[in-house]
């Protein structure tokens, strides 16, 4: 084996890594249209042909759990509850030999119809995104009058079972940037685990400015000045979140309450990155910032067997980089958007 070539087990890469964490996503399309992801108009999405079935899906969840070692499969979007096979989808990756953990990223909205039977198909927890308190606030940013749906979901998912139900929010400067502390009071109040996202170079429009990104620094700041924060004893390992335990509180069932910040830009964590990427029409990301795809759905629909998806695959991984480069004045942020790639 020389350097060129991946070793012939797992989704390793040149920097010693090894990816057991896939993100699928089923769907570029939203119901939403927040600032930070799309236009109001929305986007042009993806022809229906283009789009993996739902039997292709499992199959290559299967490559990716039976022959490439992937122990942890996340479903996204777009927004994933409008992909209307995934019960079903999740029912047949639950099933696989071996077990991976089964997750879904998603805004809430349809979690009240959906998280019962979600649950019942085999789905372990759900991450619900939400950037404000605030009903008003919701409309400006998401462009929808949904914020009680979304609050109705997140009940729902911890109904179903779906726990810890996790929280995800993005602060923008000069719209939610002063909510983290009404963010952080909610979550403790429900029993949610509450997640902050540094704004990433991932929008639609191209309009990211690192100047006017709300730090994880600033976000910190925030929260310390409310609440007493201890360094989470639990190895944090190739999770994106760095998580503090959040003094005098307790989740629902009775575990420490903890808040994470997840920041991908200001202090990234690309080192210990496990994840690879499957987008909706079937292309491999072995970065979410990557100029690069490997196209899996040509070659299934060609006929190919599971270990030659399965070498592609590899050698997709093999030739990730060793940061998303953010930092350096040559990089470029992909062109297809975050909905279109997947979280």
């Amino acid at each position: 084996m020389t350097a060129t070539e991946p070793p012939g087990a797992g989704l390793a890469d040149r920097h010693g890594r090894v990816a057991v964490d896939l993100r699928v996503s089923l769907t570029d399309r939203c119901n939403l249209r927040c600032s930070y992801c799309m236009p109001a108009e929305g986007l042009d999405w993806l022809p229906s042909p283009t789009l993996l079935t739902d039997a292709e899906v499992v199959r290559l969840i299967g490559v990716a759990v039976r022959r490439l070692g992937v122990t942890e499969v996340r479903f996204t979007g777009g927004e994933p509850l409008l992909r209307r096979g995934l019960p079903e989808i999740v029912r047949a990756v639950a099933a696989l030999e071996p077990r991976p953990q089964t997750m879904l990223t998603t805004n809430g909205i349809g979690l009240t119809r959906l998280a019962g039977p979600l649950a019942a198909a085999g789905l372990d927890r759900v991450n619900v995104s939400l950037d404000t308190t605030d009903p008003a606030r919701f409309r400006e940013l998401t462009r929808r009058d949904r914020h009680a749906d979304v609050l109705a979901g997140l009940a729902a998912a911890a109904e179903a079972g779906l726990v810890p139900v996790k929280m995800n929010a993005v602060l923008m400067r000069g719209l939610n940037d002063d909510e983290a502390v009404p963010l952080l009071r909610f979550a403790l109040a429900h029993g949610y685990e509450l997640r902050f996202i540094e704004q990433m170079p991932l929008d639609a429009g191209h309009t990211w400015r690192r100047e006017e990104m709300v730090t994880g620094a600033e976000i910190l700041a925030q929260l310390r000045a409310a609440f007493t924060l201890r360094p989470d004893p639990v190895r944090r390992g190739g999770a994106p979140a760095e998580t503090w335990l959040v003094e005098g509180y307790e989740a629902v069932d009775g575990r420490p309450a903890r808040v994470g910040v997840i920041a991908s830009v200001s202090s990234p964590f690309c080192g210990a990155c496990d994840r690879t990427r499957l987008t909706a029409d079937g292309a491999v990301r072995s970065c979410l910032f990557s100029q690069e795809e490997t196209d899996l759905r040509g070659a299934l629909r060609s006929g190919a067997t599971d270990e030659e998806l399965a070498d592609l695959w590899r050698k997709a991984m093999w030739g990730k980089p060793a940061g998303h480069g953010i930092d350096d004045p040559r990089f470029l942020q992909p062109i297809r958007p975050m909905s279109a790639i997947g979280g």
